[in-house]
């Protein structure tokens, strides 16, 4: 009788080693290498599928979410009081100019077109990235947007970090210590920071830092220092909410039974709340940080305009107070975007890190 013996996991497949184990043996090989249970990893082929099947979807939509916000913001500057042209030209020339000259620059860049007319012309250049010229400086709206993004990603990346740097570990202490004066001053600071409007904290800031200490520039950008105040500024908001989820979060985790497992082995409980609680609590942050950075993108707006920090949001006031239009439409319009795409990304992410998510309409 031929001895058996099983070849891979589970028994997956047997050789014989009476005559025929050479005829056998590409068949044991793949049996070892291709284990019985199928691969379940977050990034198998059903996985990938179902994830470009959704970023597709997810394209048409931010086209459709692009497109509305582009007419309702064209929309709102058209309706807005004031002659563009008028003040264009006033604040080129300082003086004011005369009617034929308004008339000519109204003519010159279609001023005079109806509602629908201007806006077709706007969309169909937009569409093949011109944003348009802007009426003041006489520049491409691309380029000058594209010149001043850069600041304005550093001062949120600036921002990201020291909420996440603040908000981890207090949110971890606060659940750690729930019930206690610590939890409670932890609550009480996170409300404090969800409650105070940037631009207020910002003139704060500058009044004890910059003026009574002497600690930082008051305004500027290209250095550690010039940064640290917008930073914080824009970033205590963010950590407020941020340390708020991490603890709701590490309290379910603490509750959970692999928790107490670890606990009733004698795992020390520093390495139970690091180790085991608090890489499952981030899963949620996660998704709560890449909204918050797009949203910061947009906050980054008001912060650079108290601190006069070269970025996208001294470039939109100014030309708010000048009516040149096109730069509030191309600021506008490329800080929808970065929030849009900020939240796709992060939900493609999200399903990456826990492989229990499934995308909506996928089937098990």
């Amino acid at each position: 009788m031929d001895e058996r013996r099983p070849v891979g996991c589970g028994g997956a497949a047997t050789v014989s080693t009476a005559g025929r184990s050479a005829d056998h043996l590409p068949l044991a090989l793949l049996a070892f290498a291709l284990p019985t249970r199928a691969i379940t990893s977050p990034f198998d082929r059903r996985s990938i599928t179902s994830m470009l099947r959704s970023l597709l979807a997810r394209l048409g939509s931010l086209s459709a979410v692009m497109a509305g916000v582009s007419l309702i913001t064209y929309g709102f500057v058209f309706l807005t009081p004031g002659d563009p042209a008028y003040t264009i030209l006033r604040e080129q020339r300082q003086s004011s100019p005369s009617a034929a000259e308004v008339a000519a620059f109204r003519a010159e860049h279609g001023l005079d077109d109806p509602f629908l007319v201007q806006y077709g012309s706007w969309l169909t250049d937009a569409v093949q990235g011109d944003l348009g010229t802007s009426y003041l400086q006489s520049e491409p709206v691309t380029s000058l947007v594209l010149a001043q993004l850069p600041n304005t990603l550093e001062l949120a990346l600036a921002a990201t970090a020291v909420s996440v740097l603040l908000a981890v570990p207090m949110g971890v202490v606060s659940a750690v210590h729930r019930g206690t004066w610590i939890d409670r001053a932890s609550q009480i600071a996170a409300l404090v920071g969800i409650s105070m409007p940037n631009f207020w904290l910002g003139y704060l800031l500058i009044l004890v830092c910059s003026l009574w200490l002497g600690l930082t520039p008051v305004s500027g950008a290209g250095t550690l220092g010039q940064l640290v105040l917008p930073a914080l500024t824009l970033g205590t908001g963010m950590a407020a909410i941020v340390t708020r989820l991490v603890r709701a979060s590490m309290l379910e985790v603490l509750d959970a039974d692999y928790v107490d497992t670890a606990r009733s082995k004698g795992v020390r409980e520093r390495l139970v709340v690091y180790k085991h609680a608090l890489r499952n609590a981030l899963v949620p942050v996660v998704t709560i940080v890449g909204l918050q950075f797009g949203t910061v993108i947009n906050g980054a707006v008001v912060v650079e305009a108290v601190f006069q920090r070269p970025g996208l949001g001294t470039l939109l006031v100014d030309a708010v107070f000048a009516r040149d239009y096109p730069i509030v439409q191309g600021v506008v319009l490329l800080t929808t975007f970065a929030f849009v795409v900020t939240n796709q990304l992060v939900d493609l992410a999200y399903v990456a890190l826990d492989p229990r998510i499934e995308h909506r309409g996928e089937r098990p």
